[in-house]
């Protein structure tokens, strides 16, 4: 079978998120299945860009609008990610630094799109699957449907998957020129509450949709930001694939980023010696607990929270606990984070930014890992924790509700509670600090369960082979 994967992201080409993560390891799983997966994506100018070589597979130009765009398309030479990668290049749109967080975004990625489908429309041959991710590429399915130029794709089955649906993607319908021409008669798939939504569109005319978890895909009935009775009518054909991780890259036995690899016959001696290099680094006590945060410093994700909650259980847990925060976002949060570390130096050290390998030393070297998510479609940072032998403290939302039991429940691994609050946070701090003084033999048991846990990607990618083939 051959799949098309159509993204904004794709690890390590240009990630943001969960996104570019999932790109970056189903398809590579879906080829070890037997099967051709294939990835299309922008053409940024990334590092990866430059260092890897390319061959050039086609050209061709199409209209944005009154516009005329010429667009290529080229292709990694050595298929060194494990699958066939494809980057669209068009000049003045795509071939920027950042994926996102540009004015014309709403243009870029629609060109992208078109691109996209006039390219796979001029082969010779039809794949079995075009499997869009998120608004970004949310437009392809209509297009297939109902844009004449490309008609020839309309009998090839689509698949949606949506990462979060928080981001839409909208247009006002003053921007419908930049679409091709589509039969007007179908303008309604296109809308939702008089402006173009992508990703609503993507909901109507895809022939299959799923979430990154079980339970994303109940909540989205109930808050979708303002797509949840589109999410009730479609429900027939809408399903929860929980995602993976790559075991191959998130593996504490042989990970070339950690200060000593471990597995779960020597975890406590592997874990303390990464721990141990975190303390050191970033001046902290070795012989307390050390939670971290490790994400986007946003909302949705309860960093706006984050400084009053580490402080709260500093001082009502009498600084038995150490916290170490990385990652960027709101810069109020940003600023907060950096005062308390110098206000609590000692018990809060922050890194603001992004840094691939500090986070695979944090995942190994820490004890408890925050994740009080106002949303969370599935979660990807409580499993590698979950392989790494930290143990997750995660609200009771999305797919952390599905892959975190609670240590008080029937063969519990971790931490879990309901509110995205300072009290629900410190609460489970205080619970997590018992833990670790208290019991001890408890907490170790857990850690050698949860290490065992198979969250690979070979399961979730067998799951969407078989929803494809039941398209068929």
């Amino acid at each position: 079978m051959e799949i098309i994967h159509v993204a904004a992201e794709c690890y390590p080409v240009a990630k943001a998120g969960g996104l570019g993560d999932v790109v970056g390891a189903l398809p590579k799983y879906q080829n070890k299945l037997g099967h051709f997966a294939k990835v299309v994506m922008p053409m940024y100018r990334t590092r990866f860009l430059l260092q890897n070589e390319w061959e050039l597979v086609h050209e061709g130009g199409q209209n944005l609008g009154q516009s005329f765009f010429h667009y290529s398309v080229i292709k990694e030479k050595t298929n060194k990610l494990g699958f066939d990668l494809f980057l669209i290049d068009i000049k003045g749109l795509l071939d920027r630094e950042k994926i996102y967080g540009y004015d014309d975004d709403s243009e870029r990625f629609v060109a992208f799109q078109i691109a996209t489908c006039d390219w796979i429309s001029k082969w010779n041959h039809r794949p079995d699957i075009i499997h869009v991710h998120d608004y970004h590429a949310g437009l392809i399915p209509f297009m297939m449907k109902h844009c004449p130029a490309f008609s020839n794709l309309s009998l090839i089955p689509s698949v949606l998957t949506i990462h979060n649906a928080q981001y839409q993607g909208w247009m006002g319908w003053d921007k419908s020129y930049l679409l091709p021409a589509y039969d007007d008669w179908k303008w309604g798939m296109l809308d939702w509450k008089n402006n173009i939504n992508p990703l609503a569109s993507a909901v109507k005319c895809a022939w299959k949709v799923n979430t990154v978890s079980y339970s994303y895909m109940d909540e989205l009935k109930l808050s979708a930001n303002g797509l949840e009775n589109l999410f009730e009518y479609e429900k027939g054909k809408c399903i929860g694939i929980l995602n993976g991780i790559d075991n191959e890259v998130w593996d504490p036995e042989t990970d070339e980023h950690l200060i000593k690899n471990f597995s779960v016959e020597n975890f406590e001696k592997g874990k303390r010696k990464n721990k141990k290099e975190l303390c050191k680094q970033f001046g902290l006590d070795i012989e307390k607990p050390l939670f971290t945060f490790i994400g986007r410093l946003v909302g949705e994700k309860a960093a706006d929270i984050l400084p009053e909650a580490i402080s709260s259980s500093v001082y009502q847990h009498q600084g038995n606990c150490n916290f170490l925060i990385l990652g960027s976002g709101d810069p109020e949060v940003e600023v907060q984070l950096e005062n308390l570390k110098h206000l609590l130096s000692g018990y809060v050290s922050t890194y603001i930014g992004y840094s691939e390998p500090l986070s695979h030393i944090m995942y190994a070297g820490a004890d408890f890992l925050l994740m009080p998510s106002r949303v969370e479609p599935c979660g990807l940072n409580q499993m590698y924790a979950l392989r790494y032998g930290t143990i997750p403290i995660v609200r009771n939302v999305g797919g952390l509700r599905d892959t975190v039991v609670d240590y008080g429940d029937w063969q519990g691994f971790g931490i879990r509670f309901d509110n995205a609050s300072v009290w629900d946070i410190t609460y489970s701090v205080g619970r997590a600090i018992d833990l670790y003084f208290n019991k001890r033999e408890q907490m170790n048991q857990m850690i050698s369960f949860m290490m065992g846990i198979d969250h690979s990607w070979e399961t979730s990618a067998q799951q969407y082979i078989s929803l494809y083939q039941a398209l068929k």
